[in-house]
């Protein structure tokens, strides 16, 4: 059996089942005057002596350092693509945010589905060794595949190669999930080496933030920084970086196969509940006869003593029925805060936080609270008797996990002010510009509300027109002594540009939307007497962007200050911009000027601070407690079967987000966080009235409330620790 430890988030890993107090065996005094009475007696060895003689014996096994490597390069490698995964589906792959929101959930409740397999598997056939060598090999090629097809210049057909390459990472990481830890244990001898083991996955969980801290910090900034194939982004540098650490992880565990204490597979106790259940609901069904208890019509087939447990078990497994709702909100994290970070301003002093940086707070939190809760939070509770049992803190983890969605509803509610003012149904949208620098405009839009508009030189108008449908618009455009006359169709909700060149006036579709990656977008409308030449944005002395004058489509800078002639520009993220100049005869910039067309990013990035501190001690709360509360009331033969339902919590969790997405119930972000508020805060109403219920049970065999019987747990924990030493 297994017993499942939490680490900063439910990507949680099973250790096998140890006493958690240390057996003190008895020792034997000698007389009084220190000596003994018989001076040819031997002297007496005692159990102390005993046990410290058999930890000299056993060494340290040197195998679990390749473990742990393994560990840190996996963790590495699945938290480094799953940061910018999102980003990802939504900027390279073209998927829209619901979409992008869907895959990405889809395969995060994959990884928390395979994790079942992965336990059948190793427990029943191939063993913990065979199945994280063989599932890893998996997982590395799923990280190969994805790199490569994030590639354009290969070719590989990008959106079907990827979304395979996301299902064997799922398998890979979901597959070794229940093995990788557990192994680790196996390699200790019990209860001789109980202080190395607890050691061992004090150093196993470090290495999981470690390998996650880095990761979330590092492929970010490959992903933005370094720029290749033609592409303002690199993400086949920032997927191969985690492929290759997936890599080295199966390399580490291979050749550390010389050193391994390899176990037999020795059946899977989930099986087993799984057949005993099918079997009594199957009869219950068909049969008449009267039980206290519907599995009882398994005992034709099943032991009493496993019949027992399954009941205990699944009265504790009802519990966890409101439990995927806090999934469904904690993973958002990973999407819809992504998102929203994508649209606030990242720049502190000359340094810019990335969107999908932002992931690094809630790792970085958990280990600040963990021991600030252990050590301080939960103790001063305890004097004004508060938060004492597992299932309240649960219930006030779940209510920290509403707010901090309605925190995040507030902060996308501030963030969709600075939207772009879009056209919508029963109208269309203007924007003239005059890039002459010496020469007044006179519009003149003949069948429409519009009917002269004085444009100065380098100005910029702006008209919004009722329509239905579709319109011939006709316009009249007087300039430098000249008259033209036009007509061009247009459609509702949709945008248009007029601007004057040389040789006349021209239309062009118009989308100020905001650029969804949060990357500035910048379109050049030039008077050029000269035919097509090349204009250059320069950032320092480097050219930062380069295109020809003809050339009105929008296109990405970063964000940052840029010499255009003898002007300097800022761009800022978020920010949508339309630059006019005027080129003299020989070409160069005379003059030009820039309009912020859609206002840039003004929310701040670290406004997201508040929800990620307030949803990590939601998590705290719920998570970690609810790890702690599924074991101590496991019945013994169960603690694997409760730990693993508890994780498949979490894949349904990314179900309910599927569901919800794939509805399309709100057009705003806003909307969508307060649902996840609102559906948080019913299901705790639902889960307080469920934990009022409860009765605790103790599983070192004392019937009565977990809560009353503090004063004894130490000598029943020794008397049971003793137990289990003389069994093993």
């Amino acid at each position: 059996m297994y017993q499942q430890v939490s680490t900063s988030d439910p990507e949680e890993f099973e250790l096998p089942e140890t006493t958690s107090t240390f057996s003190k065996l008895e020792t034997h005094d000698t007389p009084e005057n220190g000596h003994t009475s018989n001076a040819e007696e031997k002297p007496k060895i005692t159990d102390s002596e005993s046990e410290e003689a058999q930890l000299e014996r056993i060494p340290y096994p040197k195998s679990v350092f390749f473990i742990i490597s393994n560990e840190f390069c996996e963790r590495f490698s699945y938290y480094g693509m799953r940061t910018i995964l999102s980003l990802y589906l939504r900027d390279i792959l073209l998927y829209s945010e619901g979409d992008s929101t869907i895959i990405y959930h889809t395969f995060t409740m994959l990884a928390y589905f395979f994790p079942l397999l992965g336990a059948i598997i190793s427990d029943n056939w191939l063993g913990k060794f065979k199945t994280i060598l063989y599932v890893s090999i998996i997982y590395a090629a799923g990280n190969i595949l994805l790199a490569l097809a994030s590639a354009a210049p290969l070719h590989i057909p990008q959106i079907p190669f990827s979304l395979v390459a996301l299902f064997l990472i799922a398998v890979g990481t979901g597959g070794i999930k229940p093995c990788v830890a557990a192994f680790g244990g196996d390699q200790f001898v019990l209860p001789q080496q109980e202080l190395q083991i607890a050691t061992y996955f004090s150093v196993f969980y470090f290495m999981i933030n470690a390998g996650s801290l880095i990761s979330t910090f590092l492929t970010p900034i490959l992903r933005e920084d370094v720029h290749c194939f033609g592409e303002t982004s690199c993400y086949p540098l920032a997927f191969a970086v985690p492929g290759v650490l997936m890599i080295l992880s199966v390399l580490i565990f291979f050749f550390g196969m010389p050193l391994y204490k390899i176990k037999n597979p020795e059946g899977n106790v989930l099986v087993q509940v799984v057949k005993c259940i099918w079997h009594g609901a199957k009869k219950n069904w068909k049969s008449d006869k009267k039980v206290d208890h519907w599995l009882e019509h398994s005992e034709d087939k099943f032991d009493r003593s496993l019949i027992e447990d399954i009941k205990a078990t699944l009265k504790v497994m009802v519990i966890y029925v409101p439990l995927p709702i806090f999934w469904a909100c904690y993973d958002r994290q990973g999407s819809g805060w992504t998102f929203q970070a994508a649209r606030m301003d990242g720049r502190v002093g000359s340094l810019t936080i990335l969107p999908d940086q932002m992931q690094v707070v809630n790792p970085l939190l958990i280990l600040i609270f963990i021991p600030l809760f252990n050590y301080v939070v939960y103790p001063l509770c305890a004097k004004i008797n508060f938060l004492k049992t597992p299932l309240q803190r649960m219930v006030y983890g779940g209510l920290l996990t509403a707010i901090a969605f309605a925190v995040s509803a507030c902060v996308s509610l501030a963030v969709e002010g600075g939207d772009a003012d879009l056209p919508s149904d029963g109208n269309c949208q203007l924007r003239i510009y005059n890039p002459c620098y010496n020469t007044t405009l006179i519009l003149n839009v003949n069948n429409s509300d519009v009917n002269v508009t004085s444009l100065n030189p380098m100005g910029y108008g702006f008209a919004q027109l009722e329509l239905n449908g579709h319109e011939n618009l006709e316009y009249e455009v007087t300039f430098d002594g000249k008259n033209f006359r036009n007509s061009f169709n247009v459609s509702e909700a949709e945008g248009y540009v007029l601007y004057i060149t040389k040789t006349g006036f021209l239309e062009i579709k118009d989308d100020i939307s905001k650029p969804e990656d949060g990357i500035p977008k910048i379109r050049t409308l030039v008077y050029n007497p000269k035919e097509d030449i090349n204009l250059i944005f320069y950032d320092g002395n480097d050219e930062a962007l380069k295109f020809l004058s003809s050339n009105v489509s929008f296109q990405s800078i970063n964000p940052g200050t840029y010499k255009f002639g003898d002007s300097e520009y800022e761009f800022n993220m978020g920010g949508v911009y339309t630059m006019l100049a005027y080129l003299n005869v020989d070409g160069k910039i005379a003059k030009s000027k820039l309009y912020e067309i859609t206002e840039h990013n003004n929310l701040h990035i670290l406004w997201q601070l508040p929800q990620s501190f307030i949803i990590t001690m939601g998590e705290i709360l719920f998570s970690i407690t609810g790890y702690e509360f599924s074991y101590s009331q496991a019945p013994e033969s169960m603690k694997s079967v409760l730990q693993a339902a508890f994780l498949l919590t979490s894949a349904f969790g990314n179900l309910i987000i599927v569901i919800i997405e794939s509805a399309k119930i709100f057009d705003k972000q806003s909307y969508d966080f307060f649902l996840f508020a609102g559906l948080m805060v019913l299901d705790m109403i639902v889960f307080a009235f469920m934990a009022k219920n409860y009765k605790y049970v103790d599983n070192s065999g004392n019937k009565e409330n977990k809560e009353e019987n503090d004063e004894n747990k130490s000598e029943k924990k020794l008397s049971k620790s003793s137990e289990e030493n003389t069994k093993f």
